[in-house]
This record gives C-alpha cells, structure tokens and sequence, in this order.
C-alpha cells in the first residue's frame, strides 16, 4: 500500500511539474513578443491611408432638350347620351344605329296627344280672355269700367298667355334632337316603350376632331407651353399622329400630384377611336444652362440619389436632384454647379471625406 501511494505521489509530482514548465513557457514568450521590434512585420510604422485614384470631370453648362414618355387617352370632342326631358310612350324612331345624324335632325318623337289637347284649350282661354282685355281696354277708355277692372282683365290674358308658352315647350321636348352632328351609336328603347328622363336613348359623339387627355408629373409642370405640339400612337395602329397642347388645368391635382393636359388633333378618316390608348412623346422646353452627368456617376440611397466630387484633395459626399435621363447622362436639378470636380470611378469603394488623386477625363 505503501509503495502504491508513493507512485501516486511521484506521478502528480511530475504532472504539476509539466504544467508549471508550460505556463512559465508561455509567459516567457508573450514577454518576448511585447519587447523588441513593437511594430509591425518589417519594422514600418503604421501612417495615413494613400489617396485612391479616380476619374473625374469638370461639370460644365450645355443645352439641353429632352422628351418624356407618357399613356394618355382618345376622347371625342363630344360625347353626350341622349334621353328624354319628359317621360312618355316613343311615338317613333328616326334614325339609323351607327350612322351619322346632322344638328337638329329629329331622332325620337314621344306621344304628345295630351299635350296638343292642353295647348287647343289654353289658347282657346287666350282668345276668350283677349277678346275680354280688348272690351275692357274700350270701356275703360270710355270711363265705363274703372282702371282697376281693366287691370283684371289683362292679368287674365297675360297668365293664359304664360300657360300656352308653358305647354309649348313640353311640346317642344316631345320632338328628341341631336344637339351636334355626329355619329349616333346602338338605341336601347324601341317604338311604344315608355321612357323618362333616366331612360338613356343612345350615344351622340362627334370624333370628327379628337381630344387626347394625360397627365405628366409636378416636376415637369413648369416646362410645358401651350400650343405644344405632341406625337402619340395608339394600339392597333404604328402610324405616329401629331396633336397640339389647347389646355391645361390651371393648378396639380393635389392627390397625385400631376397636371392635366388636353391636346387637340384632327381625325382623318376616323382612324382614332374614342376611349383608345395612347402613347405620347411629350417634349419639354429646352434648358440652356442645363448640368448633365453620366448616370454611372449617381448613386442611389434612401433620400434619393448621390454623387462624390472632388474638394480640397477629399472625396465629398453631395445630394442631387435629378430630371429627365438620355441613354448616357441625366439631367441634375439641384445639388451641382458648373466647375465642381465630378468623380466618375470607384464611388462604391468611397467614403466620404476619403483623400482621393483625380484623373481628370474631358
């Protein structure tokens, strides 16, 4: 038992032994490490980061037109559904469906039997009450009746009068007229049907001359003219028509943020149809003084877009308000100005305020 426990002892003995030789090892050489040298590997000191070279450019002024791309619609220059103004039974149906009808011609008659019976009483009460006024107008001259029976008198035949204008002008909404010329499309009623003022008779449009309607966004507001003249093309058709800018809504439209536009165009041979679609090139005033940069240059970000430029040797960090865009450049609303170092490579690598050696390209 004896001889066991010393072996026990000597191995635990030369086990702590082992493992006081390790840490004093160890220590020795993290001493050494932190002595010596104390810089980095080949005895350099650690300095300012070298300049990063880019491409740069020198922003200067030029003129500048540009066009946009909107969707819009054909409209006619009139467009009515025709109804009744009184309701009554369709005496008659004058016109044909899908052809054409002139100003005034007469489309739909409604019985007015009823009215022509009211009319032949009221102006029989009119003759009646007229011969009476005549009578009284002599008495009166004569002093036989005093002026206040006169005036009696009148007052009757001048309310008979208004009662007969009355009853002619329901007569008159009888007779169903096209209000403009056009082209009249299918009727929804048919002879002996009953019909009132919701009664919808048929569709008038006048696509003679032709109305297109579309919106460009706020930002553009301020460089449309009117008598602007437009290209546009519609499905079905790849030949480009031209219309001209008459009106534009006086203020944006606060929900989205657009003005409206209606241009103007001639439809030759009704080759556009009310209600198409179309595709418009809008051109917008020309800008003189414009600043352009290549596109590669702007970076997008979270409040909008960005570019570097070139200040005192460090890279700066600018927001820029940007237009319409060609194949190649966009067109810079705000943020630059002419003479400012644009630089044009490495700006994903950049930070700002980072040295930066500029390589000027025209």
């Amino acid at each position: 038992m004896k001889t066991k426990r010393i072996l026990y002892i000597l191995l635990a003995l030369c086990l702590g032994a082992a493992i006081l030789y390790r840490v004093t090892k160890n220590a020795q050489q993290g001493a050494g490490g932190k002595g010596g040298s104390g810089g980095p590997k080949g005895g350099k000191s650690a300095g300012a980061m070298p300049p990063a070279k880019v491409n740069g450019l020198i922003i200067s002024s030029q003129a500048f037109d540009s066009n946009i791309t909107l969707s819009g619609a054909v409209e006619a220059d009139e467009d009515v559904e025709i109804r009744p103004e009184i309701s009554g039974l369709v005496k008659g149906i004058y016109f044909t469906e899908g052809t054409s009808v002139s100003k005034g011609q007469l489309l739909v008659k409604i019985n007015d039997t009823e009215l022509q019976a009211q009319l032949k009483q009221a102006l029989s009460k009119q003759k009646l009450a007229s011969e009476t006024e005549s009578r009284a107008k002599q008495l009166v001259n004569k002093e036989a009746i005093s002026q206040e029976e006169y005036d009696v008198a009148l007052a009757e035949l001048t309310n008979l009068k208004a009662q007969t204008e009355l009853i002619r002008a329901q007569l008159s909404k009888t007779s169903i007229k096209a209000p403009f010329s056009g082209r009249i499309g299918l009727r929804s009623i048919s002879t002996g049907e009953y019909v009132s003022p919701s009664t919808s008779i048929a569709k008038l449009v006048n696509s003679q001359t032709v109305k297109i309607s579309f919106s460009v966004p706020e930002k553009y507001a301020g460089k449309i003219k009117n008598q602007t003249e437009i290209q546009f093309t519609v499905d079905g058709n790849n030949k480009p028509f031209s219309a001209r800018i008459y009106a534009m809504d006086p203020g944006i439209e606060t929900n989205t943020r657009t003005l409206q536009i209606k241009a103007k165009t001639s439809n030759v041979g009704n080759q556009l149809v009310p209600g198409s679609f179309a595709k418009i090139t809008l051109p917008l005033a020309g800008i003189p003084d414009a600043i352009l940069i290549p596109t590669q240059a702007v970076i997008p970000v979270l409040k909008g877009k960005k570019v570097f430029i070139s200040s005192n040797g460090m890279a700066k960090e600018v927001l820029i308000e940007t237009g319409p865009r060609t194949d190649k450049y966009i067109l810079v609303l705000s943020g630059l100005a002419v003479g400012d170092t644009l630089l044009t490579t490495g700006m994903m690598s950049l930070k700002n305020e980072a040295p930066v050696k500029v390589i000027v390209k025209n």
